[in-house]
């Protein structure tokens, strides 16, 4: 293989591990939720609010966790463009045998629901995860805009079922 071919799979490989680590959800398994600071308190409430009206409508949403600055995986609330707020939760559907391993706040677990700014910067998060994901079943989600809302719904549910939240998205 030539020198630039390496160099080329190297800045590839380099870019997908990048790519990868923008669109995962966990939260650090053994830490409780931070409260959320001043400046990002009212942004909170949000994804706080959707996600009562979800859980309202798909009673199996259970155990909403809010993201810090701090404890955000992605390292992406209250950055520009991205989300002014986030909240990850379980669906009681999942089977835990289905999830072990993963950790606390995975949108394998239920979903997470984030807020922006924009109904444009929620689109564009959301077409961001969809491109980095297709083709990678294990990544896969299923994804929903409503206005600066996007919900993101585990793959280990069955399509009806997360089409529930879609529904419910729609009606608020």
């Amino acid at each position: 293989m030539s020198r630039t071919s390496t160099t080329h799979l190297a800045a590839l490989a380099a870019g997908t591990v990048l790519l990868l680590a923008g669109c995962s959800s966990p939260t650090s398994g053994d830490s409780k939720p931070q409260p959320a600071s001043p400046s990002t308190a009212s942004p909170a409430a949000n994804a706080s609010s959707a996600y009562k009206a979800l859980a309202a409508a798909v009673p199996s949403a259970t155990g909403s966790a809010p993201v810090t600055a701090e404890s955000d995986p992605n390292h992406l609330l209250g950055r520009p463009g991205q989300y002014t707020s986030k909240i990850t939760f379980k669906d009681g559907r999942i089977k835990p045998d289905d999830t072990q391993g993963v950790e606390a706040g995975d949108v394998s677990l239920g979903g997470a629901i984030e807020a922006f700014a924009s109904a444009a910067d929620a689109q564009t998060r959301a077409t961001y995860i969809q491109t980095v994901t297709k083709g990678m079943p294990a990544l896969a989600e299923y994804d929903y805009v409503h206005g600066a809302t996007l919900v993101r719904v585990s793959r280990l549910l069955t399509p009806e079922q997360a089409g529930e939240y879609k529904t419910a998205l729609e009606k608020q």
